[in-house]
């Protein structure tokens, strides 16, 4: 750690120390609605079509631990993704309100593609916040300090299960000759993002997936449930109605836990938190079959029905803790970020003289020239967020980007904490982070605009969280 990192990390922990004077481990739930008006542009797709009917409410849900000597809040957002500024604000809000170190703070988006925007414009790294964003903000800060408000006597556990039917890779070899042209005019990807169902030119997929779901659950005293925090590497599942805003399978979940644990008019409500884990590379379709066609919201139901099934079952497994050390370290990593070639700024050139003369540019063509563009305005390094936790025998560990599954798995594999889950879309949306093994392959994930940090990000982010976790584990 430089020395920076370790002065942020012993005033965390040292302000931490002073939350709380009681020695009773506890524990409070809170969610606030931020379901946008109608109108607004829907993001997620190549197209943002106006919001036209709300399938169901987007919330962001909060859990705070507090065991006498450390509070940290868990906040999770029905957001595709949330800007470092709203992320910065909201916890400097908190801190100035409640008292809690901004650091113990995680707010982190489950990046449902049929919400409003709360990124801003993801390649200004210090953009001002419009209205929506700020309310937000406000609703974040409102949370966490009703979940303080819920504050009481509780115990915590933790369990993991796995849900392998949902998770697959979708970035696909092709057999030789038939990779499709990418935006920039060439056929030299070696893999294809969401290819055709069943197709006979597939030929294998090109990574792994995490099965695994992870939680961590906190109950009254009189086994009443307080909240659940729980983790699973699913990008999202969509099947919404055009102009549809919806948590996605997140929110379903939710509600499905509430039915499940007999919680579902409680008085503090119980609060059932899903994180995305490191999906960057996966999503709910299998490649190697032609797709079914289902009604709307269909398979969004079957995939939380089953993911809760799976948590409720584990959590029959709880061993309860009565209290539980309670760990964090927030940092910063200083990388470089990507900026195009010049081969690709002649290319950008020429898709813009295409416009000049009113040829008609396909969608992901007229995309890419303004992605790669604005990656010109992008300064040549950053420092992006990293925080982790510790919870009894548990590690977390944060990412501000999507993350492919191949770097949750080495992180898990390699703490100290056994289980380990990694939250993605943490502190700020900042692209995806493929691993430089899969930055040779190509395709969608790895492509300037969509990648947006160095090649080697990935391996630097998991040593310089691999050190977090152990100094946690250490007491550090």
């Amino acid at each position: 750690m430089n020395r920076i990192g370790m002065i942020s990390a012993g005033i965390t922990m040292v302000l931490g120390m002073f939350v709380s004077a009681a020695d009773t481990f506890r524990a409070g739930a809170a969610k606030g609605n931020i379901t946008p008006y109608l109108g607004e542009a829907i993001i997620g797709g190549w197209n943002h079509p106006p919001a036209t009917h709300v399938h169901d409410d987007l919330w962001v849900k909060c859990l705070v631990l507090d065991n006498g000597k450390m509070r940290v809040a868990f906040v999770v957002c029905d957001l595709l993704g949330i800007s470092s500024t709203v992320s910065d604000e909201a916890r400097r809000l908190l801190e100035k309100e409640t008292g809690m170190p901004a650091s113990n703070i995680l707010v982190s988006a489950v990046h449902t593609h049929s919400a409003t925007c709360a990124i801003g414009d993801r390649y200004n790294l210090t953009p001002e916040l419009d209205d929506y964003q700020k309310f937000v903000v406000r609703r974040i800060a409102d949370a966490v300090r009703c979940a303080i408000n819920n504050l009481e006597p509780a115990r915590i556990g933790w369990a993991t299960a796995s849900v392998p039917q949902h998770v697959f890779c979708r970035r696909w070899f092709m057999k030789p000759g038939t990779m499709p042209m990418n935006p920039f005019g060439s056929t030299n990807d070696l893999v294809k993002m969401n290819p055709p169902n069943g197709s006979a030119n597939l030929d294998r997929p090109a990574g792994p997936t995490d099965p695994q779901v992870c939680l961590v659950a906190v109950k009254s005293l009189e086994g009443r449930p307080i909240g659940l925090l729980s983790n699973y590497s699913l990008h999202y599942v969509g099947g919404v109605r055009h102009g549809d805003i919806s948590a996605d399978y997140y929110g379903m979940f939710d509600d499905r836990m509430r039915q499940l644990l007999d919680a579902d008019h409680q008085n503090p409500p119980f609060v059932a938190m899903m994180s995305n884990g490191t999906s960057g590379n996966i999503n709910n379709v299998d490649y190697s079959k032609k797709r079914e066609k289902t009604p709307p919201y269909a398979r969004m139901r079957e995939v939380a029905d089953d993911v809760a099934q799976a948590v409720h079952e584990a959590y029959q497994t709880i061993q309860w803790h009565d209290s539980v050390p309670l760990g964090v370290s927030f940092e910063k990593i200083d990388l470089q970020l990507r900026h195009p070639t010049p081969e690709q700024l002649e290319w950008a050139k020429g898709v813009i003289a295409k416009l000049d003369s009113n040829v008609k540019p396909n969608v992901m063509e007229k995309t890419y020239v303004d992605r790669v563009l604005k990656t010109t305005t992008l300064p040549e390094r950053w420092e992006f967020p990293l925080q982790t936790f510790r919870i009894g025998e548990v590690g977390i560990a944060t990412f501000p980007t999507e993350v492919f599954s191949e770097i949750g798995l080495d992180l898990k594999a390699r703490s100290p904490f056994k289980p380990t889950f990694i939250v993605s879309l943490a502190h700020g949306y900042f692209g995806y982070l493929p691993t430089v093994e899969q930055h040779k392959l190509g395709g969608y994930e790895t492509w300037l605009g969509t990648s947006r940090l160095e090649v080697e990000a990935a391996p630097k982010m998991i040593e310089q969280l691999l050190g977090m976790l152990t100094r946690l584990q250490k007491g550090e």
